[in-house]
């Protein structure tokens, strides 16, 4: 119940933020990708300013994200091969209490 309720703190506030930031900037923009000639129309693109301000948000989200991914990815290797190396104790450690056992169980009984 607490995380809805701080959720709905969160997320309620940042909600009516980006409505109000999308209300702001809805004159349409044209973003040119031919700098020698701006005015082309085959490679431009016109749409309201807030959308091209959430396209580069969503793009610097994923290359940050893919970014810290291949950066970890040494500490998920050794998390693998430990995680590996645990089960292989873990089926050493069965083996020889078995094998205990077995010893323990041939002993005489006093």
């Amino acid at each position: 119940m607490a995380k809805k309720i701080i959720n709905l703190l969160i997320l309620l506030p940042l909600g009516i933020i980006l409505i109000i930031f999308c209300v702001a900037n809805r004159q349409s923009v044209t973003l040119a990708f031919n700098p020698f000639r701006p005015e082309d129309p085959v490679l431009a693109v016109s749409a309201p300013f807030f959308v091209f301000i959430f396209i580069a948000l969503i793009i610097g989200m994923l290359v940050g994200s893919t970014a810290t991914w291949l950066t970890q990815g040494k500490y998920r290797k050794r998390a693998k091969i430990e995680a590996k190396e645990a089960v292989r104790w873990h089926s050493e450690a069965d083996r020889q209490k078995t094998r205990a056992e077995e010893i323990a169980g041939r002993l005489p009984s006093r």
